[in-house]
């Protein structure tokens, strides 16, 4: 009966991990589909050359509050949603996301651009794999990390009077840890998803839990790029 029950429990265990494994992978997959379009039409954009007219107009300030919106719709909307909307909101959202990111390439060089996203997917792979890794349940962090972002978002308004170069580069620095941290944070979160039996509640389910997980991971790269570009961008000037 021992043996029985103990080769149940292994045969469990396979199961849940080998669906965690699936649902991350699709997980992943939507992320670098929407980091993909980000990147062809912020690059497209900028060499357009529109993305000056585009800054000193109000469709910059709009198109930001549209992601916003997009960003905030869709992780209060999940549940109710259909998946097909959940989808053409992450793809229009990772667009749209290129259009204002193509102001990047007007500050810095193409090289240094480049250069950056390698250090930010390696930094970003590093912690996913740490995530996925660590027996240490990393629910306390991400607490800790999600007030951290709080008191960045803070400190950059704030900052937008202040001016200070100082506090420039301390919300820079402590972006990058915010960011590292939640990354690893989020990829446990979603490996537990997995685990946990979302591959058995249907399609409509996996495809919502993979497109909310997509977008929690694509801002997390976007963001720590975002930092660490602050450091290692050459200004174009």
């Amino acid at each position: 009966m021992q043996t029985q029950v103990g080769t149940h429990e292994i045969t469990l265990a396979k199961a849940r991990q080998q669906a965690s494994t699936i649902f991350l992978a699709k997980v992943f997959n939507w992320m670098a589909a929407g980091l993909a379009v980000t990147g062809v039409i912020a690059y497209f954009v900028a060499q357009s050359g529109l993305v000056a007219s585009l800054i000193a107009s109000p469709i910059f300030f709009i198109l930001v509050l549209a992601e916003l919106g997009m960003v905030f719709y869709l992780s209060a909307r999940i549940e109710k949603i259909q998946p097909g909307t959940a989808t053409g909101l992450f793809v229009t959202y990772s667009a749209l996301n290129g259009v204002t990111l193509s102001t990047i390439f007007l500050a810095y060089t193409h090289a240094s651009i480049a250069a950056t996203f390698l250090v930010t997917a390696g930094m970003f792979a590093a912690m996913a794999v740490f995530g996925l890794v660590t027996k240490r349940d990393l629910s306390g962090m991400g607490s800790f990390m999600f007030m951290g972002l709080i008191g960045l978002i803070l400190a950059s308004i704030v900052n937008i009077f202040l001016k200070s170069t100082a506090v420039y580069w301390a919300i820079s620095a402590i972006g990058v840890l915010v960011f590292v941290g939640l990354t690893a944070y989020d990829v446990q979160k979603i490996k537990q998803i997995g685990e946990q039996g979302i591959m058995e509640q249907g399609e409509a389910a996996i495809r919502k839990g993979a497109i909310i997980g997509a977008l929690a991971l694509y801002l997390d790269f976007i963001n720590l790029f975002l930092m660490l570009l602050r450091f290692f961008g050459g200004s174009r000037d």
